[in-house]
């Protein structure tokens, strides 16, 4: 069964990102954000992929603007792949898949 995207907010990323003990990678996002919607099925697609070795999830910034401030979210999408409550790898924009992947199994 595919993992589904998980909704990241400000009052759960403690726990969800930080806290985790798989890598994760959060997709800083907004509605109206035209790169945003280009990447979205790919975070889905990787989201199926990597159930059970990383938690992946989408965090609007519209929303949830303490998170975004706290990792310095300028432009969207970014895509933060955190750690051991660290961010270990950041992207800014719509990258191809094989981008993301990478850098997810560089950490699994």
């Amino acid at each position: 069964m595919p993992q589904k995207v998980v909704e990241f907010t400000d009052a759960n990323f403690e726990q969800e990102v930080l806290q985790s003990d798989t890598p994760v990678l959060v997709d800083f996002w907004a509605e109206w954000c035209g790169p945003c919607k280009t990447i979205a099925p790919t975070i889905v697609e990787v989201a199926s992929e990597y159930a059970g070795k990383a938690k992946i999830g989408k965090l609007n910034v519209d929303h949830n603007r303490d998170s975004a401030m706290k990792f310095g979210i300028r432009s969207i999408p970014s895509l933060l792949i955190f750690n051991n409550g660290s961010v270990a790898h950041q992207i800014v924009g719509a990258v191809p898949k094989n981008n993301i992947t990478k850098l997810l199994d560089d950490l699994i």
